[in-house]
């Protein structure tokens, strides 16, 4: 591949990763990377390549027209991946503005661009969320199920991806969307289960489970992800959706019990320890129980599978926050303390008024 990518998102959890990899595997390619460095996008995410000849950073915001204007007339990308989003369905909950802002408005900002100026693709980074909560008993969602979505954040998605269909069906814009589980791995903002748990635990603070934890959730590594991502790029038909899955799926508490364990082995304390520390708090408003999307599109057409199960990716996750200590605490700011106050210490009914 001998191309320029715009990458929007890229100083986020996934879109470093992303970027990081085509660096590394796709030596032909120039990456602008195009981020509005909001709590989640931090630029030390990406220290290691910022010296790279063949990446250029630019601080902005998807949802400005004239700028993205310019980043396209400048840079004349032939491929846009775009991971920049609000993510985190709680916040969410707590305020959905800013979900529309970017996840919807953001993305019709960037399909314009792409319609003036002309591409070879543009891929959608969506979420299994649209599909709604899976029923017990039933089969995963595949990508012609129909998008039910429950919060304000999957059903932000859940429209840029359905302003995405049209653009390609209106204007013939080559898209393609890829529909993710939840990620997990290193460089993740401690909001989300898996790095809270893991910040938790090695700081001998309680472990916050919503509910009865029984919530069912595919968990993804994310270096998986990425690969499916570029396989979709390299690969994929214009106009298809493709779930990115393992097909194995695991409910929240044994995901904290199995954290609590690999902690405990890494650091030489009694596991039991850690899992006394979990405690049941009050689950948020709408909460699905189960996420599940089949993968079978993307391994029957493009023969991708993920390489790690859960254990080995979480044992490879947690050695890297163990390393990196001073950057998860780095970005654990006054304004996180607030959040995790509203979601964990508070009753919801309390943090929405």
């Amino acid at each position: 591949m001998s191309t320029k990518i715009l990458v929007t998102g890229g100083y986020g959890f996934i879109g470093s990763h992303f970027v990081r990899l085509l660096l590394r595997e796709r030596p032909g390619v120039t990456v602008l990377n195009f981020d509005k460095l909001t709590y989640a996008g931090n630029p030390e995410n990406l220290a290691d390549i910022a010296g790279n000849p063949n990446y250029t950073a630019i601080v902005g915001d998807i949802a400005d027209r004239t700028l993205v204007d310019r980043v396209f007339a400048d840079g004349q990308p032939e491929v846009v991946v775009n991971f920049a989003a609000e993510s985190h369905v709680d916040r969410s909950i707590l305020d959905p503005e800013p979900f529309l802002r970017s996840n919807v408005h953001g993305v019709q900002v960037l399909l314009e661009a792409a319609r003036r100026y002309g591409l070879r693709r543009y891929v959608q980074i969506s979420t299994d969320e649209v599909y709604g909560d899976i029923p017990p008993g039933a089969p995963p969602a595949d990508e012609d199920a129909p998008l039910r979505p429950s919060s304000p954040y999957s059903a932000s998605k859940a429209a840029a991806d359905l302003l995405c269909f049209a653009y390609t069906r209106t204007y013939r814009l080559p898209i393609l969307v890829a529909r993710s589980s939840n990620n997990y791995g290193s460089h993740q903002f401690p909001e989300k289960l898996i790095p809270l748990t893991i910040r938790n635990a090695l700081a001998r603070q309680s472990l916050p489970v919503y509910g009865d934890g029984r919530q069912r959730r595919d968990w993804i590594y994310v270096e998986d992800n990425v690969q499916a991502i570029l396989r979709i790029i390299e690969g994929g038909d214009e106009g298809r959706t493709y779930n990115i899955a393992t097909g194995e799926e695991t409910e929240n508490i044994s995901v904290v019990h199995l954290v609590c364990e690999l902690v405990a082995r890494e650091t030489g304390q009694p596991a039991d320890r850690l899992k006394a520390l979990v405690r049941s708090v009050a689950d948020r408003p709408g909460h699905d129980r189960r996420y599940a999307a089949h993968p079978r599109r993307i391994a029957q057409e493009l023969d991708w599978r993920p390489q790690l199960n859960l254990a080995d990716g979480l044992e490879r996750t947690i050695r890297w926050y163990l390393a990196n200590s001073a950057w998860l605490e780095r970005v654990v700011t006054g304004e996180y303390r607030r959040y995790y106050d509203m979601v964990y210490n508070r009753a919801w009914n309390e943090s929405l008024r």
